[in-house]
């Protein structure tokens, strides 16, 4: 698995934190939306959904492609507000806090989901399991003065 340690490792620089949040994201809604909502790009090496929320300034729908981490057999799903180890929460977090219903489009489905942020031992838990899944999010959290937001998806 030479491949999954060398993103790893790159996903871990800062020179990808810099670049990454303006390409990764633009290159996964253009594969989403011409697969009619079957694939993301960076799914190659994660699960990924696209999330949609509730802008909580706005109140208009914000997509964002996310990587994820799947529990429960499409049940439930982790999200990590790393922001790619940059300094502030992302947006997306900001709106599941307002309006914790959302919609993820999962493997060419939408689903009805709720959000809720993990706390205390639940989310010590979550993100034990989510170092083991994708090791780098360590490097995100050591970078930041910040704790980083963990989110379980439930269906609705």
């Amino acid at each position: 698995m030479i491949g999954v340690r060398l993103v790893q490792k790159v996903s871990s620089t800062r020179g990808f934190a810099k670049v990454a949040p303006h390409v990764i994201p633009a290159l996964d809604r253009a594969v989403h939306r011409l697969t009619r909502g079957r694939y993301l790009l960076s799914t190659r090496m994660l699960p990924g959904v696209v999330l949609t929320t509730t802008g909580a300034r706005s109140g208009l729908p914000r997509r964002t492609p996310l990587a994820c981490m799947p529990e429960e057999e499409g049940k439930s799903w982790l999200l990590a507000g790393s922001n790619f180890g940059r300094p502030g929460h992302p947006a997306w977090s900001h709106n599941l806090l307002a309006h914790p219903d959302a919609v993820i489009s999962w493997k060419g489905r939408d689903i009805l989901v709720t959000a809720r942020l993990l706390e205390r031992e639940e989310r010590a838990r979550a993100w034990t399991a989510l170092l083991r899944f994708w090791p780098p999010y360590a490097t995100y959290q050591a970078r930041v003065e910040r704790e980083i937001r963990l989110f379980r998806l439930t269906v609705r």
